[in-house]
């Protein structure tokens, strides 16, 4: 599944290529990718078309386009193998793509922007705006100067995501806090979308193993200490994935320009199995967890 860093780079690249884009058409090529408007197709082609892109999204691994209408967005989720892909209207046509938005930028060029997805757990709707709980700015990139209208709104159904650990508004201490009160198993406490978001199974892997702690510690016995330092290399780890374009193991992951990310080509403990640990040499194990996976160090990350 896509992770923060994956969903920050597709919201980087669509900023970079339709904010200020009105929407001219829509082309509905499979309606299950649209199962979260809840009001049909058609009332989702009427909200959407002739409405044009404020600005592009994220908080943990939601994004959305804030729009000039009604305070409204279009909120899309990646799911297990969704991708957005920004083509010309002259390119090929791209395989298991369910529903094209047809753009004109402010340049006047003709944009598409494909929603790509094999498993179709992904999805496109068109939500209302809210306040955010804290009054802060709705995610990442929404700006903090420029005192637009929709800056503090959030989709309704990302309102109860916590904010993602690059967020400027995180509160690091808060979340901390909040943590350490959790008798549940460190892994699963930092992949609890409700208390921080973005985090999925590679960069939590990522993160336990450069903090040395094993993903079933209760969150509960660590020190308030070695739980910031989990949250710090946290940013770091999703930082740098950010910077490499996220992580691509097969072609259900691409930016916007259809490219792979290379942060796989960085990872320590994540689909290691067998290999050397960087620090101590002892061979990584992979270990079932939570119809998952979790990849550690059985000498540097033990157990208590």
């Amino acid at each position: 599944m896509p992770e923060l860093p994956e969903v920050e780079t597709v919201r980087a690249g669509l900023a970079g290529s339709i904010t200020g884009a009105r929407i001219t058409g829509l082309k509905i090529h499979d309606s299950r990718s649209l199962k979260r408007h809840l009001s049909g197709p058609s009332d989702f082609k009427k909200k959407l078309v002739g409405a044009k892109v404020l600005d592009v999204v994220r908080r943990g691994k939601f994004l959305w386009l804030p729009l000039d209408s009604a305070e409204t967005a279009l909120v899309g989720h990646l799911g297990m193998s969704g991708q957005m892909l920004i083509r010309t209207s002259d390119y090929p046509a791209d395989n298991l793509n369910r529903v094209t938005v047809e753009f004109e930028t402010t340049k006047g060029k003709a944009l598409e922007l494909r929603f790509v997805d094999q498993r179709i757990f992904g999805s496109l709707a068109i939500d209302d705006l809210v306040e955010t709980r804290d009054g802060g700015t709705g995610g990442f990139s929404a700006g903090k100067n420029q005192s637009k209208p929709w800056q503090n709104l959030i989709p309704v159904s990302a309102a109860h995501i916590a904010r993602d650990p690059l967020d400027d508004a995180f509160d690091q201490e808060a979340v901390v806090s909040k943590m350490r009160a959790k008798k549940s198993g460190i892994k699963r406490v930092i992949l609890d979308q409700n208390l921080v978001s973005g985090i999925g199974n590679i960069y939590a892997d990522e993160s336990l193993w450069l903090a040395k702690l094993h993903f079933d510690r209760s969150a509960d016995g660590i020190s308030k200490a070695k739980l910031t330092e989990l949250m710090e290399v946290s940013k770091q780890v999703l930082a740098a994935a950010v910077k490499q374009g996220g992580t691509s193991f097969d072609d259900q992951y691409k930016n916007v320009n259809g490219e792979s990310g290379y942060f796989s080509q960085q990872l320590y403990a994540y689909g290691q199995t067998d290999k050397p640990c960087a620090r101590c040499q002892t061979p990584i194990r992979r270990q079932a967890w939570a119809n998952r996976g979790s990849h550690f160090c059985p000498r540097c990350q033990r157990p208590s």
